[in-house]
């Protein structure tokens, strides 16, 4: 997939909480959207300082951007997912909108309706076959 520019989350669904002692938590996509954008200020900043910058320190850097990239849409598609401090696996994109608990599921395909039921059909062991 070629992607020229990266589309970014709203706010709402990478939010920022402040929790006990006033300690702010972020988003896990928050971070994989910082390491993206730090990668990539990097890889700017080593083509504008120098015009005699070796070819492959601009690949390894090029390199490095991809795989942030990567890992921001799917964790885990290049083998060993990343993880935190605490060796928790980060959620990237594709974490938040599969599933059961994802995005689709949980709120856009998953409504309530009145008058509804539910059931569980068996057969009873006194009928005949006929």
């Amino acid at each position: 997939m070629v992607l020229c520019l990266l589309p970014v989350l709203p706010s709402e669904l990478r939010p920022i909480i402040q929790i006990d002692g006033g300690k702010l938590m972020s988003s896990d996509i928050n971070e994989l959207y910082r390491r993206v954008i730090y990668r990539n200020n990097t890889l700017i900043d080593l083509l504008t300082t120098s015009r005699s910058t070796l070819g492959e320190l601009v690949m390894c850097q090029e390199k490095l951007v991809q795989e942030a990239v990567d890992t921001l849409l799917d964790n885990g598609i290049r083998g060993q997912p990343m993880r935190d401090g605490h060796n928790k696996v980060y959620k990237s994109f594709s974490d938040l909108i599969e599933g059961k608990e994802g995005r689709f599921r949980e709120t856009l395909l998953g409504k309530r309706v009145d008058y509804s039921g539910r059931s569980v059909i068996v057969v009873g062991p006194s009928l005949s076959l006929h």
